[in-house]
């Protein structure tokens, strides 16, 4: 059985308030697009964390 490593865990951060902005490009409430949203279930730790380093540069 393949455990995972719980030092892995990246929390989603999504806000439960989901709506696209009027370009349609982001979600007003985490600011992801949908492509990171969708892949968000199959991404690495490493690619979830890249998703969060660029959030931080678009607050």
């Amino acid at each position: 059985m393949n455990i995972p490593d719980p030092d892995d865990y990246v929390p989603s951060p999504c806000q439960r308030r989901c709506a696209l902005d009027r370009q349609g490009r982001f979600c007003t409430g985490c600011r992801r697009t949908l492509a990171e949203i969708t892949g968000w279930g199959s991404m690495t730790p490493d690619e979830r964390r890249a998703v969060w380093a660029a959030l931080k540069t678009r607050k």
